[in-house]
């Protein structure tokens, strides 16, 4: 098992607990490694999404579980990167969410498997030549 950046969509679904496929992986992850990592940007779409829904109470509940949580920041080089490939994604006609760029980047800069329900979403930029290491613990 290698260390991991769990994408917005894993880090809910591990959180809610419903799939027992993610349940165990998470656990089996975080006994491997002692917490889950995520990024700054999976911070800002779960907090805009219950701020979105009016859900302060959610936001505050959040903002408890990631106190054990190593959260990774866009630093230059991962912004640098992420600029690239949405270009390349624009340019050849496949983009996808910005959001979703900077989270590939930042898992790229730092040599981390990407962890994420979409796989079929970041295999774009896989195609486009950029390693980037996926995995899909739904399945």
């Amino acid at each position: 098992m290698n260390k991991a950046l769990l994408d917005t969509d894993i880090f809910s679904e591990v959180q809610k607990g419903r799939n027992s496929n993610i349940v165990t992986k998470a656990r089996a992850y975080r006994d491997t490694f002692g917490s889950y990592t995520i990024s700054v940007i999976t911070v800002l779409e779960i907090i805009k999404g219950w701020h979105k829904r009016q859900r302060q109470d959610r936001i505050h509940q959040f903002l408890n579980v990631i106190t054990d949580v190593e959260v990774l920041n866009l630093d230059l080089s991962s912004a640098e990167l992420a600029g690239r490939i949405y270009a390349d994604l624009e340019r050849t006609g496949q983009p996808i969410g910005l959001a979703d760029t900077m989270i590939a980047a930042i898992a790229m800069h730092k040599n981390l498997t990407l962890v994420t329900g979409n796989v079929s979403h970041y295999q774009r930029i896989q195609l486009l030549g950029y390693k980037l290491h996926l995995d899909n613990w739904r399945g």
